[in-house]
């Protein structure tokens, strides 16, 4: 009696296998779909929406084939913005030089003219000396410690100016006009290039035993004394300038070259505000250095 009170008794009958058969049917299709459900939430929740857009718009039916498209359609988005950057976003090319380059330039440009003038064509004119032989090196070397001297007091210039600005208007919390908010921004550049001239003028005076004319004004200068039968052409005065002219020239170029190393962002960025303003400090000693280097000259 206990097999016949059963579902199906021991015996296997048609009805009951094929009620067998629907209820598996019915599991696989309920793993189907939360197959189906676990694939959709495995998908970011913000892309949701989108596959929602592919599925209906596209009609696709398996959700991998909708997230392969997703992917296309949205790298294919991304590579039109990346080469619509490249397109229309034209970079500049060193934007912060810019002033500081055009000003150097025009300092440059009129001492060369200036120099060339005093120490090249007025000798010419007044006297007929044909010294042109001066421009590629004693005029150039003329010009680039006064651009450098320039340059760096463009340095200081713009300091002193904010300061005067705040005090006139008693507040530091009033914006700067436009042009000084700019030249203070740019003074790193104008002592980077200050020190590059004042490199090259350190370059070109070792130059001068090299030139050819400065051998023959020696040989003039030595066929002279001994044609006024002097043993000894020893002037103190001109020994004593020209020592200290070199000397103060290595320190401030040294100390200019500290400077630019303090510069780098790798270097400036290691060193706390109170050594950095330390060693800014030092600006100082090289202008004092620089002009009075100029003055012996």
């Amino acid at each position: 009696r206990g097999r016949r009170g059963g579902t199906c008794g021991g015996t296997e009958r048609p009805g009951c296998r094929a009620e067998g058969v629907s209820t598996m049917e019915k599991r696989e299709g309920d793993n189907h779909a939360i197959d189906q459900n676990a694939g959709q939430n495995i998908m970011p929740r913000r892309n949701s929406g989108n596959l929602n857009y592919l599925n209906v718009d596209m009609q696709v039916a398996n959700a991998s084939e909708a997230a392969a498209l997703f992917d296309l359609h949205q790298a294919h988005h991304f590579g039109e913005f990346e080469h619509s950057s490249e397109q229309h976003c034209k970079q500049d090319l060193f934007p912060k030089w810019h002033l500081p380059m055009k000003i150097a330039s025009v300092i440059s440009l009129l001492t060369f003219i200036y120099t060339s003038m005093r120490d090249v064509i007025y000798p010419f004119i007044t006297k007929k000396e044909n010294v042109f032989y001066k421009i590629p090196i004693l005029v150039i070397n003329k010009v680039l410690p006064v651009t450098s001297i320039t340059l760096l007091a463009l340095v200081y210039l713009p300091g002193i100016l904010a300061a005067s600005f705040q005090l006139y208007f008693g507040t530091k919390y009033k914006r700067f006009p436009q042009w000084l908010d700019r030249w203070m921004l740019s003074r790193k550049q104008f002592g980077l290039l200050s020190f590059f001239f004042a490199t090259l003028h350190a370059c070109y005076s070792l130059c001068y035993p090299m030139r050819r004319s400065y051998r023959y004004k020696l040989l003039n200068w030595a066929f002279q004394q001994v044609k006024q039968k002097k043993e000894n052409a020893w002037i103190e005065h001109d020994v004593w300038r020209m020592e200290i002219y070199v000397s103060l020239g290595i320190l401030g170029l040294a100390l200019l070259a500290l400077l630019a190393i303090t510069s780098i962002p790798s270097v400036s960025h290691s060193l706390s505000w109170r050594e950095f303003h330390y060693i800014q400090v030092c600006m100082n000693i090289i202008t004092a250095c620089y002009w009075s280097h100029s003055y012996q000259l």
